[in-house]
């Protein structure tokens, strides 16, 4: 069933229903100015002059509809920021050219509450840990692929949730898009016994995790995943190998006070020898010790350590379901 976003191109930006299609009844310009003159004139004069550019719109927004839902298939879904006047109107709009709607009560904003109501819930998580370049994210979409219920927040974020995390990913949604789609494969999980999710901090790159989720993460099991630090420093190689020696020196420029100065200028120089095995071997000093200290303060909660030395993806994930 279609489902079309009638707020402006700002608002669907900031964040939408996954499936939606973004059909604006107004621009952002548009809309500023309708507000502008609902709080300094009138309700009723910011009505007429939402009819006025409404109106030039009409055609334009049942031809958009058109091309993507058809009259003698299923009904379309219509929604705006609370399930007002500009969802109203649109859906009017839509039956009179021979729709089925279904406008949404409460629109985007009783979504949203819905969603961080999902994010608030408890569930049966199961945290893979691990310190950097044991493959933790590797690992889980082995599992995946092996029938594991897995919320993959890496993906979901476009980012490998360390300060060189955005080196080969497509750009990072809003942190609203995030929360919007990884409820979505939480509705999916509902039900399972077990879901498996990686130990990451509260921010991955510029996503920020719900404070409530976090609190869910901080209490739940945790398996660690262990590999030999020669293995750990050859998938990095392998990860960040194809990035250019400009970018992943300024990653370490920005992690120079963590690192100190000298061993990021140290990590530097390799990078620009094209030593990436020693540069890795630097950075994993420090987010060995960040990991070893975060550990510490959970041990209570750990559950199973499987070594992974020597083992592919595959085998160590294969591993985990039947232990676990």
């Amino acid at each position: 069933m279609p489902i079309f976003d009638v707020r402006s191109p700002s608002e669907f930006a900031c964040g939408h229903v996954p499936s939606a299609f973004s059909v604006p009844l107004f621009s952002d310009e548009e809309r500023a100015e309708i507000g502008t003159i609902y709080k300094q004139k009138s309700e009723a004069k910011a009505l007429r002059l939402g009819l006025k550019y409404a109106g030039l719109r009409m055609a334009d927004l049942v031809a958009q509809v058109d091309a993507i839902a058809k009259r003698d298939q299923s009904p379309v879904e219509v929604y705006c920021w609370r399930g007002g006047q500009r969802s109203g109107s649109v859906s009017w709009l839509l039956r009179t050219a021979g729709y089925e709607v279904l406008q949404w009560s409460g629109g985007y904003k009783s979504y949203r509450h819905a969603v961080l109501e999902s994010w608030a819930s408890p569930r049966p998580y199961v945290v893979l840990a691990g310190q950097t370049g044991t493959g933790k994210t590797e690992v889980l979409r082995a599992m995946m692929a092996q029938g594991a219920a897995v919320l993959d927040l890496e993906g979901l974020a476009s980012h490998k949730g360390s300060a060189f995390g955005q080196i080969g990913e497509l750009p990072q949604p809003s942190s609203e898009q995030f929360e919007n789609n990884a409820a979505l494969k939480l509705a999916e999980l509902e039900g399972i016994p077990r879901i498996w999710i990686e130990d990451e901090s509260r921010s991955i790159g510029r996503i920020w995790l719900q404070q409530s989720f976090f609190a869910l993460k901080k209490s739940a099991p945790i398996v660690v995943l262990e590999r030999s630090l020669e293995e750990r420093i050859d998938r990095l190689v392998v990860a960040y190998g194809e990035a250019s020696s400009e970018e992943l020196a300024g990653n370490f420029r920005q992690i120079s006070k963590r690192l100190g100065d000298q061993s990021a200028r140290t990590a530097i120089e390799f990078v620009n020898q094209g030593n990436l095995a020693d540069a890795a071997r630097i950075a994993l000093h420090y987010y060995d010790r960040t990991y070893s200290e975060s550990l510490a303060l959970r041990r209570g909660s750990v559950i199973d350590t499987v070594n992974g030395s020597g083992l592919s993806d595959e085998e160590i994930a294969q591993r985990l379901i039947d232990r676990v």
